[in-house]
This record gives structure tokens, sequence and C-alpha cells, in this order.
């Protein structure tokens, strides 16, 4: 992985028309996806106030993004006083090099994670094994994609792509050049398949002097940092190792403590459908006594700050990566998460990633288009990020062009190529709408040629017609039916 990026990936289409063709990784992500958005559903309909938490839990994030730099401040600033030490990172290559330098300063050569999509984003286990420091996943779903050298391909469920006979055979093929091997005979029953991850990782959790983790939260009145998980691994990652370094990307501060209210309702219930999670571990600085002696924060910009600066995109800092976009999606639920080329796949994958890669590359260009359009996203997203708003807003900077801003200097972004007939297609229609006699004209004259157009699109728009039907030309504009109905009133009466 580099920059984020699945090194040699295709753009979305072709990666997903081969996605489509898997049969069992359909089976397998239609079985889970409608499994735990059914869940979700019903556990958020226990809520008479779910609407009113939504739109708390937005309007705490836009007022958050908003003063980012008051409420990074004070994050440190409470950090610090709490025993912590807070580090910068502009982007991934520097997160990298200073979480190496904390380990290697430790003299230890392993460490122990908590399941970390900013860690996964940075391609920290890759930058530590250049360094000669293996990184162990202890979450379940992640240890499962490790040991099967893997990718993820869903954000809660990274592992989601695998039925249990994979996992099993992934199980008595790897576990042992990993450390303890699985037991003799190991079956497929879900109940032994976790038992044997816990036997394989408990030593891990023993040994570990460094624990390495992300956050979901951190308060920036107290310096809290918040990790939410249903194994109980991340407890021991956080609480076992002598030093302990989060990675967290900077727009996941809240400003009090009080805030944590509201998303500690909807995160649960609109990821893992639970009232509340069975592991809520929150910690602030170091005491001396019990825990880490040792606590590092790396806050991560690594493009948040770009997106920040675009007044329609950066409502996708609101997420709080509880991944009910992706179990709706029919998109993601044909292709799957590898399609998106991303650690962050689906819906939100599909407006984060180009805008903190940039749309440069072949992929990120394609990721807009990665959507129906449908709406589903939006309905369901705990924070009212107005996903397909910004997948258009995204897909007019594909196609147009325009300028942005990459660490903080404006920057010219010239058009995709492979657009130029939907570019000159949109100047027409500009064209026509402005003028309404064109428009009229260019009416009538569809009506009257309808019997010689064609069934499909030519040219590009060919892959388009191939799966959808083009809909049928009125024998007459509607223009002309209301002049010859209504007498060219604008009343239905006719008066």
């Amino acid at each position: 992985m580099s920059g984020g990026t699945f090194v040699g990936m295709p753009a979305f289409p072709e990666a997903a028309r081969e996605a489509v063709g898997d049969r069992t990784l359909r089976a397998n992500l239609r079985h889970a996806t409608h499994t735990i958005r059914d869940k979700r559903a019903r556990a958020v309909a226990e809520l008479a106030d779910w609407a009113e938490l939504r739109e708390a839990g937005k309007r705490i994030k836009d007022h958050t993004l908003r003063h980012l730099d008051r409420y990074l401040v004070q994050l440190e600033e409470s950090v610090v006083r709490a025993g912590g030490t807070v580090h910068w990172a502009v982007d991934a290559d520097e997160a990298n090099r200073i979480v190496a330098d904390l380990v290697k300063a430790t003299g230890e050569t392993e460490v122990v994670k908590v399941k970390s999509m900013a860690t996964q984003e940075i391609g920290l286990n890759e930058a530590l094994e250049a360094e000669g420091i293996h990184a162990y996943e202890t979450d379940l779903a992640e240890l499962i994609v490790q040991l099967g050298e893997d990718r993820p391909s869903h954000i809660l469920v990274p592992a989601i792509h695998r039925n249990r006979a994979e996992i099993r055979d992934i199980f008595r093929e790897k576990m042992g050049s990993w450390g303890r091997p699985a037991p003799e005979g190991l079956n497929d029953v879900p109940a032994e398949l976790a038992e044997a991850a816990r036997l394989h990782l408990r030593e891990k959790f023993l040994r570990a002097k460094v624990g390495v983790s992300g956050a979901n939260f951190m308060v920036a009145e107290t310096g809290t940092l918040v990790v939410v998980e249903s194994e109980g691994n991340g407890r021991m990652c956080l609480t076992l190792p002598e030093t302990l370094i989060s990675v967290v990307g900077i727009e996941k501060v809240v400003p009090a403590w009080r805030d944590l209210e509201v998303f500690l309702q909807t995160l649960p219930r609109s990821s893992t459908a639970e009232r509340m999670n069975p592991y809520t571990s929150m910690w602030t600085g170091t005491t001396g006594q019990d825990g880490p002696s040792a606590f590092h924060l790396v806050l991560l910009d690594n493009g948040r700050t770009d997106t920040l600066a675009d007044e329609v995109g950066r409502q996708a800092l609101r997420c709080i990566r509880c991944s009910a976009c992706l179990n709706v999606c029919p998109v993601y639920e044909r292709a799957g998460g590898h399609a998106y080329g991303s650690v962050y796949p689906g819906p939100i994958g599909a407006i984060l990633s180009p805008q903190l890669r940039g749309t440069g590359s072949e992929i990120d260009a394609s990721l807009p288009y990665a959507s129906s359009l449908c709406g589903a996203c939006y309905e369901v997203c705990p924070v009212a990020i107005d996903i397909p708003e910004v997948l258009v807003h995204l897909r007019e900077r594909v196609v147009q062009g325009g300028e942005v801003t990459r660490r903080g200097v404006k920057v010219t972004l010239k058009p995709a190529k492979g657009h130029a007939a939907e570019r000159a297609a949109m100047r027409a229609a500009g064209l026509a709408f402005a003028r309404p006699g064109a428009l009229r004209l260019g009416q009538r004259l569809a009506s009257r040629t309808r019997r010689l157009h064609p069934r499909t699109l030519p040219g590009p728009g060919r892959a388009w017609s191939a799966t959808r039907n083009l809909p049928k030309v009125p024998a007459e504009p509607f223009r002309d039916w209301w002049q010859r109905t209504h007498g060219g009133t604008t009343e239905g009466n006719g008066k």
C-alpha cells in the first residue's frame, strides 16, 4: 500500500466488474450486510429521539470543524497537562516516522495494535516492518486479514468478504507461523474460531511492551481519548503495555465531555446495532500507577486540512466510522470493499478518499462515480452527511477541473481524460436551457424524429445504455400539449 492507495489497483469500474463475477464474494456480502442493517434498523427504532440525536451529532461536528484550530490547541494542552506527549504529523510519511522512532526508542521490536483506520490509511504496519518492527493486529477480523495476507474490505468488519470455512482454513495454515498455532481439528464453529484467536493473541498481549491504537473521539477540555470496541482486545492493548502510541485524525476531536453523550448513543446503534458498546475505554494521559507509563498522541492531518477548505466536501469529516452507509449501499453490496482501492470503502470512502488523496489518480477520479445516487447512505448516516451531494460535487471537480487546496496552496486541476463527451453534453444543455426558443425547437425536433432514435447510445454512452433502457421520447412536447389542452394559459381551468 502506498499513500493509502492499494498498489496495482485499477479504477473502480474495472475492479468492480471482476468482483461482481465472484459468486462467493457476493453471497458473503449480501448475507452480512443485510443482517447488520436489519439489526441496526431495529436498534435505531427503539429511540424516539433518534432524529434529534442525529441533528445534535451533526451540529457538534460542524461546530468543531469551524473552530478546529482552537480545539486542537486546547486538546494538546490538556494531554500534556495530564502527562502525555503530543506529536503533529502533516502526512503519512511523517506519522510513520514518528511512530517508528518512538518504538525504537523503547528498544522493542514488536507492537500490539487496536483496530485503527488511521494507521491503515498511512500504511503504518508496512512502515514499521521496513524498520524491523512487527505489528500484530489483535481485532479478530483484522487478525483474519493479516494472517490471510489480505486487505480489509469493510470499515467495521474488515473480513466481511470471508466465510467461516475460509477463516478456519486461514487459522489452520497461518497461525503457527505467527505464534501459537490453531488447535488440532479446528472446525468452523464461530465459538471455536474465536477461542483459537483468543489463545493465539493472549501470549502477545502478555508479552508486548508497546501498544498502538487510534481513537474514536478525543475530548479537548480534558485530553481524554476514547476507544469503543466489542471484543476486549482493545482494552488489553490500551492497559497492559508500558508505552501507548495513539495515531488519530485531527477531525476526531470534540469540544467537551458532555458531547460524548450523543455519540455514545448513535455510534453503537449505527455500527454494531447495540445499545452500547461492550467495551468503552477512556484514558487521560498517564497516572504513574496504572496503565502505560508513557503516552504519545500523534495528531494526523494527511489531507484533512485541505478537505476542510472545501465548503461542500468538508462534511465528510463529520464521519464517525460507523459503516452504516456501506451496509445499505447497493453498489458496495455487489462490488465489495476491495474494488474501492482504499482503506475507506463504500459511500463514505467514495467521498473521503478522493479528498484526502486528491483526484489525480485513476482510482480516485473514478470513486465519485461508484454510486447510484439512491440516497440510502444519507438516510442512515448518524451525523447526516449528505453523501450524494458530495459525490456530485466531486464528479464536477473530476470533469471540469478547477482549483483545490493542497498543503495550504491553491492547485489547479486539469479536467480528467475521458469526459470530453460529458462536458460537451453539459455545455449544450446549459446553452439550450438558457434559451427558451432553442429548447422548444429541440423538443419538437426530438418528438418528430423519435422513430429514428437508436436503442443504445453511441460512443462513451454505450456503457450506460448497455444495462438500461433509453427513455422513450413522447409524441408531443409538454409545452405543445399544454398549449393545445389549456389554450396557452398557465391556469388549469383555461381562464
